[in-house]
């Protein structure tokens, strides 16, 4: 059987000057971990309105099951206002109090997420404090908990990413959070230092640090092991995080070792940056065409 995984936050639209694509970490996540042949779930909400039955006729193109989206009225379905001008450096504007701020936990959802292989979650889907709340109720449930930071300014607080950490099993951020997060520690803002201080003082067993064009990392055991990436023309970065990490998942729950793991994941995240928007439909071979 495939392994199960849950995700938990944002689903919405990204307006671009071009026009709208369906987004947010957790759906491009969820859309690609479905690709990669995993059994994907996806935890977040929708308004009752024209723009969420589109983004769930868009899940279900996917073949992608709509059973724990949850129809919040009377809040809008989610957009965020896309300047992708610099494709190398894109800019959102998030809009506030949207039906994903209002996730409410469920005997079912407690019951059917609690016998997954992987749960995933960051911190822009835990910006108020329902959804919080219940994400807070899932977590103590889970055998394997995987925090995206996903910091999206000004939509986080560290208190709250202190008590994530502390479910956590591996964490994944960017260098540009390394930088933020090393800055809240107190710490050094190195590779070595932060992974240090946080395998110390949380329980957490992985970190893996991606960096852009320059390809990425994984800190396990004092250990550091790293991949330059994969040279390509980018057509726009939107999503490639998230390929990243959902080929990282794929390959870890397969048993990869590190070095296989970062490959995977570099490759994925760099043939969606060749491709337009964050979810492109691919098949495996066309990732492996990456060289």
């Amino acid at each position: 059987m495939p392994h199960k995984v849950f995700i938990f936050g944002e689903m919405l639209w990204d307006c671009l000057p071009g026009g709208s694509k369906a987004g947010g970490a957790p759906l491009n996540v969820a859309l690609n971990l479905h690709q990669l042949g995993l059994d994907s779930n996806l935890i977040s909400g929708i308004g009752n309105d024209l723009d969420g039955e589109k983004l769930v006729e868009y899940m279900k193109s996917y073949g992608i099951s709509d059973k724990f989206i949850q129809r919040k009225d009377p809040y809008q379905t989610s957009k965020v206002l896309v300047d992708n001008s610099d494709p190398e450096n894109i800019k959102y504007t998030i809009l506030p109090n949207v039906a994903w701020d209002h996730i409410s936990i469920t005997d079912e959802l407690i019951q059917e997420s609690q016998n997954c292989d992987a749960f995933i979650f960051g911190t822009l889907g835990v910006r108020s404090n329902e959804s919080l709340k219940t994400l807070l109720a899932l977590l103590p449930k889970q055998k394997l908990r995987i925090f995206d930071a996903n910091l999206r300014s000004p939509f986080y607080d560290f208190e709250v990413i202190e008590t994530l950490l502390g479910y956590t099993e591996i964490l994944k951020i960017n260098e540009d959070e390394l930088e933020i997060f090393a800055d809240y520690f107190n710490t050094e803002a190195k590779v070595e230092s932060l992974c240090e201080f946080l395998d110390h003082n949380f329980p957490i067993e992985i970190i893996c640090i991606t960096l852009g064009s320059k390809g990425a990392m994984i800190y396990q055991n004092g250990q550091i092991t790293q991949h330059p990436g994969y040279k390509i023309k980018v057509k726009d970065s939107i999503g490639a995080g998230d390929a990243f990490l959902s080929g990282f998942v794929k390959t870890y729950l397969d048993g990869k070792n590190s070095e296989e793991i970062l490959d995977f994941a570099c490759k994925i995240g760099a043939f969606v940056a060749t491709q337009e928007g964050g979810t492109p439909k691919y098949q495996v071979s066309n990732i492996n065409q990456i060289h």
